[in-house]
C-alpha cells in the first residue's frame, strides 16, 4: 500500500521540480532581455532591411561565376574618371579558385591531424576517469580536471595563446584542435567504458591478468566500435571548427573568410561558405558511411 501510494508522489514531485526549472529558465530568459534593453544594446541598427536586401543580393551571386561570366575587361577609375586599372575577372577568379582548393586542403589537413591527436591523448586519460575500471582516485581526480579544463577552453582561445608560442600556421591550428578535442574525447570514451558489462573484465582480472591485459583483452574489444563513432563524430565537427582558425593566423578558409569580410567582397564569402557546407557535408555522408559499417 505504501509503495503505491509514494509512486504518484514521486511523479508529483517530479512534475514540480520540472516546473521549477522551466520557470528558473524563463525567469533567465527575461532577466537576459531586459538587460540588453536596459544598456540599449539590443538593436538592429540602421537600415536593417536595406542592408539585408544589399547583401542577399551581392550573396546570390558566389563569385566563382565569374570564372566563366566574369567581365574579361574591368575597369577600376577614381573619383576624378582616371583609369586606375584593368583586370580581367575571369583570370583573377580563377586564381582565387586554386588558392581556395589549397586552403580547404590545409583546413582538412588541421582538422583530421588534431583529432587524431587529441583521440590518441585523450584515450589513457578516458581510462583514468571511468569510474567503473577503479583508477587511483588522485590519478583519476587529475585526469577529470585535465579534461574538464581542456573542454571548458574553446579552440580559438587555444589557437590565439598557440600562435603565440609556435607562430602563424597550421601548427597552432592543429594543437589547439588537438587540446580542445581532447576533453570530449576523454569525455566520450569514459562514458563508452562505463557502460561496459563488467563480468567480462572481472573474467579476466578472475585469472590474475594485469590492468594492461585487461584493457587489452576484455575492456579494448567492447568498447572500439563506439570509440570508432566518437572519433568520426569528433572528427567531422573539427573540420567544421577549424575552417574559423584562419581567422587567428592558423591558416585554411578561414584566412580568406577573414580576407572576404574585411572587404565587403560578399560573392567571395558565398563562395567560402559553398565550400565550407560542401566539405563537412561530404565528410558527414562518409562518416555516417563508416559508423552504419561499424553497427
Amino acid at each position: 500500500m505504501s509503495l503505491g501510494a509514494t509512486a504518484p508522489g514521486r511523479r508529483h514531485s517530479g512534475r514540480l521540480g520540472f516546473l521549477a526549472v522551466v520557470l528558473a529558465y524563463g525567469l533567465l530568459i527575461a532577466v537576459a532581455i531586459g538587460s540588453l534593453l536596459a544598456a540599449d544594446e539590443l538593436s538592429l541598427g540602421r537600415n536593417p532591411l536595406a542592408n539585408l536586401a544589399k547583401t542577399a543580393a551581392e550573396f546570390a551571386r558566389p563569385s566563382f561565376l565569374d570564372v566563366w561570366f566574369g567581365e574579361p575587361r574591368l575597369e577600376y577609375r577614381g573619383d576624378d574618371g582616371t583609369l586606375l586599372r584593368v583586370e580581367d575577372r575571369r583570370v583573377v577568379e580563377a586564381g582565387f579558385l586554386r588558392q581556395l582548393a589549397h586552403a580547404t586542403w590545409i583546413t582538412f589537413v588541421i582538422g583530421t591531424l588534431g583529432s587524431l591527436l587529441g583521440a590518441l591523448l585523450a584515450l589513457p586519460l578516458g581510462v583514468l576517469t571511468a569510474r567503473n575500471l577503479g583508477a587511483p582516485r588522485p590519478l583519476a581526480l587529475a585526469a577529470k580536471a585535465l579534461l574538464d579544463t581542456c573542454r571548458a577552453i574553446h579552440t580559438l582561445v587555444f589557437g590565439l595563446v598557440l600562435v603565440g608560442i609556435v607562430g602563424l600556421g597550421p601548427t597552432a591550428g592543429i594543437l589547439a584542435i588537438a587540446l580542445h578535442s581532447l576533453g570530449t574525447y576523454g569525455k566520450l570514451y569514459a562514458e563508452a567504458i562505463e557502460t561496459l558489462d563488467m563480468a567480462a573484465v572481472d573474467a579476466v582480472r578472475a585469472v590474475g591478468a594485469g590492468p594492461a591485459q585487461v584493457f587489452f583483452n576484455a575492456v579494448w574489444p567492447a568498447v572500439l566500435p563506439q570509440f570508432v563513432s566518437h572519433h568520426l563524430y569528433v572528427w567531422e565537427y573539427n573540420i567544421r571548427d577549424s575552417t574559423v582558425l584562419g581567422l587567428i593566423g592558423a591558416g585554411g578558409l578561414g584566412l580568406l573568410i577573414t580576407e572576404a569580410t574585411a572587404l565587403f567582397q560578399w560573392g567571395r564569402l558565398a563562395t567560402l561558405l559553398i565550400v565550407v557546407v560542401l566539405l563537412v557535408s561530404a565528410f558527414d555522408a562518409l562518416s555516417r558511411r563508416i559508423r552504419g559499417a561499424l553497427l
